[in-house]
């Protein structure tokens, strides 16, 4: 059953797929999490404080869980849809369409797939980055990868260029074989490459400094102290996954289905900062940019960062 579900994911376009017990998630992630709470690190994510319980237990997600299929997405882009020198800059992943709804269809359809072939009365949780998961540390136990100094889920074949989601189910599976870690070594190039020092050489990731959180998550303004380092960067940073050794393998997505968007990047900060909510709806339909708000974008366009 698990090649014949595997096989499925990849006609659904996913780009691996790897499959593990629905078992808590070992109690070294929870001492850490637990931790980089405690020490603030979460900045003002207090979503990140809730169902801590079912983060790391999916069978609290879906009573009687058995397995999760975790599946990766490469959305690394073509050469030839990256632009240099743009006005603004925006994190990779977040100029596709919104992702959540594409992974969730393709899940309904996996699953629709695994009851045809096994009957019915199994049931299913779709989890695609909203709930409340430990998604890359089940995706190492189901051997999709390793976890780096990044904090992101590093494949050696693919980078870490991919979006995550997972499949639980009743329906009891053979595990794959966990990842084995990897260790980063005296690497260090995601640590150096950070603009803001959000990362650091033991390991630890401070939210407050990232630009992704700054830029994605920050509710408030963003402080004047980090202009210079947010420099034209409106929605998210890269910085940390480009500069991993790992991503010099790694190809441009397969799946095309995703809907790209490479024309934002020409957008300049006064188109941004002039735009009405009906042009922003229309110029941003069903993408991540929705989620931010206008009024967000907006402040990450502000001219003190852009006059620096």
């Amino acid at each position: 059953m698990n090649k014949l579900i595997k096989q499925y994911c990849m006609e659904l376009g996913f780009d691996a797929a790897g499959i593990t017990t629905a078992d808590g998630v070992d109690a070294e992630h929870i001492e850490y999490f637990k931790g980089w709470l405690d020490d603030g690190f979460a900045a003002k994510m207090s979503y990140l404080h809730r169902n801590i319980e079912k983060r790391f237990e999916p069978g609290q997600l879906l009573k009687g869980a058995k397995s999760v299929i975790c599946v990766a997405l490469n959305y690394r882009p073509a050469a030839e849809e990256i632009f240099d020198d743009t006005p603004i800059r925006i994190a990779r992943f977040g100029q596709y369409e919104d992702y959540h709804p594409f992974i969730k269809d393709r899940f309904f359809q996996l699953a629709e797939f695994i009851k045809n072939e096994t009957g019915d009365g199994i049931r299913f949780k779709a989890c695609v980055d909203s709930a409340p998961i430990a998604e890359r540390a089940l995706a190492q136990r189901a051997g999709l990868g390793f976890v780096g100094r990044n904090h992101m889920l590093i494949n050696p074949e693919m980078g870490s260029q991919f979006l995550l989601g997972e499949l639980i189910t009743t329906l009891e599976l053979e595990p794959d074989e966990p990842f084995e870690q990897i260790p980063c070594g005296d690497c260090g190039r995601c640590v150096r490459a950070c603009p803001t020092g959000a990362l650091s050489f033991d390991g630890s990731f401070d939210a407050r400094k990232c630009i992704s959180y700054l830029t994605i998550e920050e509710p408030d303004d963003i402080p004047a102290e980090y202009n210079n380092k947010i420099s034209n960067r409106i929605f998210g940073c890269d910085e940390c996954i480009l500069a991993c050794p790992h991503e010099l393998r790694g190809a441009a997505r397969k799946n095309k289905d995703l809907k790209f968007h490479p024309e934002w990047q020409n957008l300049t900060p006064d188109q941004i900062q002039n735009m009405t909510e009906v042009e922003f709806q229309k110029i941003f339909v069903n993408s991540g940019f929705i989620r931010l708000g206008l009024d967000r974008l907006k402040r990450n366009c502000k001219s003190s960062r852009f006059s620096l």
